[in-house]
């Protein structure tokens, strides 16, 4: 098997973690490659003495089977843009807070990696947003897709924008706001939930538009089909606003028209048995912990 490691940053959560997972993988038969950066940030913070039998990546291919992330939800984020279209299945090592995405626990990892290896795990396939705009934006082209949310939001002003938003052409509503925020089933316990949006379980065919901070009591979050192509025009006391895809930001100007629909294909997320997403909530949203439950 032909395994990527991710990280973004290596830190001092990240060395037991880190560590814990090269050791056990040294003695698999595997191939192991890890992230060029991350690899260097290894070797300049801690002496590996077998690191040198890893090979690094630049950007991934086919041939890879897995892809290992070490760090939180936003690691697995940026771990997106990396896979792609490419189909290759991630799974989380949570060094960071919260962790929806990143659920496989440090004192867990040599049995987690061991079920993964001998195929005792489930996909989970995670739908995508992607983004084109008229006229079009090179910052955008390149990865123009989303695995949490793509939202707009005001730029350098603390006046409210207005969100003209259209579905399959038709008319919504204008969101007078801080702005707007499209997510997917993923993205629905992350930045859309601290707005105020609901919880969808990963399988829902759904996206939902939550307004941020809107000046009407009456704009609520609404859930919309998948196969909705929602069309948003930006206007302001500014002359420009930002565009966010996950953790990847842009700037646009006010006469700009944002297309946004469901990307052609998917991310595939591993679920191991011994976990669930409605187990991940209990533990992380502290479904229970009142004892008149």
């Amino acid at each position: 098997m032909k395994i990527a490691i991710f990280g973004q940053f290596y830190q001092n959560n990240s060395e037991e973690p880190v560590h814990k997972l090269l050791d056990y993988l040294q003695h698999k038969p595997v191939s192991v490659f890890i992230e060029e950066n991350f690899y260097n940030q290894i070797v300049k913070n801690k002496d590996f003495s077998h690191l040198s039998q890893f090979g690094t990546f630049e950007v991934l291919d086919a041939s890879f089977e897995l892809l290992i992330s070490i760090g939180g939800d936003g690691t697995i984020l940026r771990a997106s843009t990396l896979v792609g279209d490419h189909g290759i299945p991630i799974v989380g090592i949570n060094t960071g807070r919260l962790g929806f995405l990143a659920t496989i626990q440090n004192e867990g990892i040599e049995s987690a990696i061991d079920a993964i290896l001998k195929g005792d795990y489930m996909l989970s396939n995670r739908s995508l947003l992607s983004i084109s705009t008229t006229p079009e934006n090179k910052e955008l082209t390149e990865r123009d897709f989303a695995l949490n949310e793509i939202a707009v939001s005001r730029k350098n002003t603390t006046s409210m924008i207005t969100v003209e938003t259209r579905l399959n052409g038709e008319y919504l509503t204008s969101y007078w706001s801080d702005g707007l925020i499209i997510s997917t089933p993923t993205g629905s316990t992350g930045y859309s939930l601290s707005c105020g949006g609901p919880i969808l379980t990963p399988n829902t065919d759904s996206f939902i538009l939550t307004p941020i901070a809107p000046h009407n009591l009456s704009a609520r979050p609404l859930v919309i089909k998948d196969s909705t192509e929602i069309e948003l025009r930006v206007s302001g006391r500014e002359d420009q606003y930002l565009v966010s895809l996950d953790s990847r930001i842009a700037t646009l100007d006010n006469d700009t028209v944002i297309t946004i629909k469901k990307a052609p294909f998917k991310i595939n997320m591993i679920e191991l048995h011994t976990e669930s997403f409605l187990d991940t909530l209990r533990k992380k949203l502290l479904w229970g912990e009142d004892k008149r439950n």
